[in-house]
């Protein structure tokens, strides 16, 4: 196996969540996206920070595959 192997082999793993143990009680990606956005949103109201020109969201399609949807802002 080289390095470029090797590489590809840790990052497959990586997405695959076989690197470390995963722990059943943690809550999904989806649910922790919800929460950041709604975190931004309460802060972009509050003048803390400006809100973002390109907001992207990332979901689930119909053949379980994962897109993300860029919406500009102008």
């Amino acid at each position: 196996m080289n390095g470029k192997q090797l590489k590809n082999s840790i990052l497959q793993w990586a997405i695959q969540g076989k690197l470390v143990p995963q722990d059943p009680n943690d809550e999904p990606a989806s649910v922790l996206l919800e929460r950041i956005r709604a975190e931004k949103a309460r802060l972009v109201k509050e003048g803390k920070i400006k809100k973002d020109k390109n907001e992207s969201i990332i979901y689930k399609g119909d053949d379980n595959s994962y897109y993300r949807n860029v919406v500009a802002i102008a």
